[in-house]
């Protein structure tokens, strides 16, 4: 069990930025993933004119800009955009839900649970403080965000019941009526109960404390699925006849153009966990022109890229502990093909490994003499 950690919550929003090297990078949540042209449109304008010119894709589906001139700015205009429904909870707004949900398989629909959750969570003065590690989970039946180990969530059941996820684990208590209500009681007694605590499972006892606190049992539980090492990539059939495209980035990384043309397709744009993104509800027409379009401005369409497989920290110019500029390294190796390994590879630029997805990945590790190859697992 992880040890809780000392000192203040560090952890960047849109408010309350962090000062990395290359300067302030502001995070804003997107619940579900999901974001609308318009507003897709004002963070692309925002990136060209006070950031980077990029927008960063986090692994729990949220954006962030990095070298932003004017904070305060950017705050205003997502806050004009209702990109920051509240300025007290904004920070724990983190609220994976399955990315296909509603359009294609899945056990249920779990889109109105995300709204219903993320509107109760921010009238909830308790929550306030909830640690910005803090990550709540919904999935449909799929298994592809409850494999990534949320402190709260749903695991939607065949007969119509949702399992009750704490801390990562199937608790075996099975919820119907108001389940996100559960969720949030949860919530409120790890609020409670944490102490200096970051995540559920830094607490000791804290999953059969919140269930005694519910007045819910263990059931029987099931083994959650292993984690999904990508989202969906490419052409996607939904059910009533129109298309979804699934698209990667270069390591998650979305340059404002990019975002300007996907903007321009009026659709709402949901952000994966994988740092990929999906354009629902196309009909055949406007998909192929899309690709069309965008695959040669860098979306990637393709599920054998070898950009889907390389993985990296920020690196230089943007971590001050970087020995050098791994993403522009690893693009490099890349488009030369001298990959060092096969299959999944993180690049980071020290020992720290920071961005390192979970499940069998090959480290390509930077140190002062330049840089070493180590074959774990997660």
């Amino acid at each position: 069990m992880p040890s809780p950690r000392s000192g203040p919550d560090r952890c960047p929003g849109a408010l309350q930025v962090h000062e990395a090297a290359d300067g302030p990078l502001a995070r804003v949540r997107l619940p579900g993933g999901t974001i609308t042209s318009a507003q897709l449109q004002t963070l692309a304008e925002a990136a060209t004119q006070i950031g980077n010119g990029e927008i960063e894709l986090t692994s729990r589906g949220n954006v962030q800009l990095r070298a932003v001139s004017d904070p305060n700015e950017f705050a205003r205009r997502i806050a004009d955009a209702g990109l920051l429904p509240s300025t007290t909870h904004e920070r724990v707004r983190n609220i994976l839900a399955s990315p296909l949900s509603g359009r294609i398989g899945g056990h249920a629909d779990v889109r109105d649970l995300v709204t219903d959750l993320d509107t109760r969570l921010c009238d909830d003065q308790a929550l306030a403080d909830l640690p910005g590690r803090t990550l709540f989970t919904i999935d449909d039946g799929r298994g592809d965000v409850s494999s990534l180990r949320g402190d709260f969530g749903l695991h939607a059941r065949p007969d119509g019941r949702f399992a009750l996820i704490l801390a990562g684990e199937d608790t075996g208590a099975r919820v119907g009526d108001d389940a996100v209500g559960v969720l949030l009681a949860a919530a409120r007694t790890f609020a409670d109960i944490r102490d200096s605590a970051w995540r559920l499972n830094e607490v000791p006892g804290g999953t059969e404390r919140i269930l005694e606190r519910l007045g819910l049992g263990y059931g029987d539980p099931v083994e959650l699925p292993a984690a999904v090492e990508r989202g969906p990539i490419g052409w996607l059939d939904q059910p009533d006849g129109r298309v979804t495209l699934g698209g990667g980035l270069a390591f998650g990384t979305l340059p404002a153009r990019l975002a300007e043309f996907l903007a321009a397709v009026e659709r709402p744009i949901i952000v994966t966990p994988w740092r990929s993104l999906l354009v629902p509800d196309l009909d055949e027409w406007a998909a192929e022109q899309v690709v069309r379009v965008l695959a040669p401005m860098g979306l990637i369409f393709d599920e054998h890229s070898p950009y889907l497989q390389v993985s990296a920290c920020a690196g230089q110019p943007g971590c001050a502990k970087s020995h050098t500029d791994v993403r522009a390294d690893a693009r490099t190796a890349i488009e030369n093909d001298d990959l060092p390994a096969d299959g999944r590879q993180h690049w980071s630029g020290c020992d720290r490994k920071c961005g390192r997805p979970r499940g069998e990945v090959t480290d390509v590790v930077s140190g002062p003499d330049g840089y070493r190859v180590e074959n774990e697992c997660s």
